[in-house]
Formats: C-alpha cells, sequence, structure tokens
C-alpha cells in the first residue's frame, strides 16, 4: 500500500479532499432547506380522535389528542395546495377544516388551533422561500 508524506493511505486522504470540497461548494451556493413549524392544539374542550393534517404531498397526524394538548411537527413543502384538517369528535362526527395554501420553499410557523363547534383557526407566521 502506497503512503503519503504523513503516513496516511493516498485514496483515503483524496475521499477526504473530496469530501471538504464538496461541503465547501454546498456552502457556498446557498443550498438551504425551508421548514414550517407546525403547532396542532385542541381546543375544542374534548379530546379527539384521528386527527390528520394534510399538507401538498404528505400528510401527519396522531390517533388522540386530549382537551388542551399540542401536537409539534416539522415538514417540507413539495409543490402547492392547500392545508386541511380532518379529526373525529367524541360524538363520531368527522370534522373537516381548510386553510391557507402552502407554496413551496415557504418557510416558518403555522399554528392551527382545533375549536368547539368543529371551527378550525389557521394562523400562519410564513415567509416566501428565496
Amino acid at each position: 500500500m502506497k503512503r503519503g508524506k504523513y503516513g496516511f493511505r493516498t485514496t483515503a486522504a483524496a475521499a477526504a479532499l473530496a469530501a471538504l470540497v464538496l461541503a465547501f461548494s454546498l456552502v457556498t451556493t446557498g443550498c438551504k432547506s425551508y421548514w414550517i413549524d407546525t403547532s396542532v392544539e385542541n381546543q375544542t374542550g374534548q379530546p379527539i380522535h384521528e386527527l390528520e393534517v394534510d399538507y401538498p404531498t404528505a400528510s401527519f397526524g396522531t390517533n388522540t389528542l386530549a382537551p388542551g394538548g399540542v401536537m409539534h411537527y416539522r415538514f417540507q413543502i413539495r409543490g402547492s395546495g392547500p392545508v386541511k384538517v380532518e379529526y373525529t369528535s367524541p360524538d363520531g362526527k368527522t370534522v373537516h377544516g381548510q386553510g391557507l395554501t402552502l407554496e413551496e420553499r415557504q418557510q416558518g410557523e403555522l399554528g392551527i388551533r382545533l375549536l368547539p363547534q368543529g371551527k378550525v383557526e389557521f394562523l400562519p407566521k410564513l415567509q416566501p422561500g428565496s
């Protein structure tokens, strides 16, 4: 095996140098991830079941959310489309809500409040992606 000046294998040194160059090029080209931090608050006064939040090209949710409970989720947007919320109330009724339209590369925070009588409030703090 051929070793370089400092005793390392030359192929390992070349691989390390290539990784360093790649990392530097990603930093200098402005590669950036755009995230939306979401909080879903159950302010209905009752436990809810089968919560699902749909956003462009994906969804998230939970089986149950207690009264006053908060679910946090972080996601990226691919494409564009509306945010939709669906859950089952304690009396077995399915509640639907639709909010704002999200666009790819937006970032920031999105609050979703589940209110009494099947109302849903969307509280966006979003900036367009650059």
